[in-house]
């Protein structure tokens, strides 16, 4: 064997293999690694719109948020104004109605003191009658002295 003609075979075999490979192997393996050094760039670019609009919703939320505490805030202090009117509408009517019970009372009991009156100066008048009776130690008819009782009634 003939060294210069194996390191020959060697060289020619090398030489058709690397031909082989950069006609029908490489470019697939370039075409498969563009595609996915595209895909690998698009995904980057998504991630960076996708932490862009992460970025303004997350400012979008913290404004609904703000807009949201703040119309609660608002709607608290209605409620609590709200609740304060009706506490006076309930303290105002609660009056009212303590000043027309008091009124019908005092007007009760004045009623009372004149049917009181009333049935003293009817009494008084009967011991009057009574008394007189006896100091005259004779019967007084009270249908006769009608009119002098309802004096002596008037008088007392």
């Amino acid at each position: 064997m003939n060294l210069n003609a194996t390191l020959f075979a060697q060289f020619v075999v090398f030489f058709v293999l690397a031909w082989f490979t950069m006609k029908f192997v490489w470019p697939p393996l370039m075409k498969a690694l563009d595609e996915r050094a595209e895909k690998i760039a698009n995904g980057l670019a998504a991630a960076d719109r996708g932490k862009a609009e992460m970025a303004a919703a997350e400012k979008r939320a913290q404004a609904e948020l703000a807009t949201a505490r703040d119309e609660g805030q608002k709607r608290i202090i209605d409620a609590e104004k709200r609740a304060q009117a009706i506490i006076d509408e309930a303290k105002k009517t609660a009056s009212e109605e303590a000043a027309r019970i008091v009124a019908a009372a005092k007007a009760d009991a004045d009623q009372q003191v004149t049917r009181a009156r009333d049935e003293l100066r009817a009494q008084v008048a009967g011991l009057a009658v009574k008394g007189a009776e006896q100091i005259l130690k004779r019967e007084v008819n009270a249908a006769a002295h009608a009119e002098l009782l309802s004096q002596l009634k008037n008088e007392l």
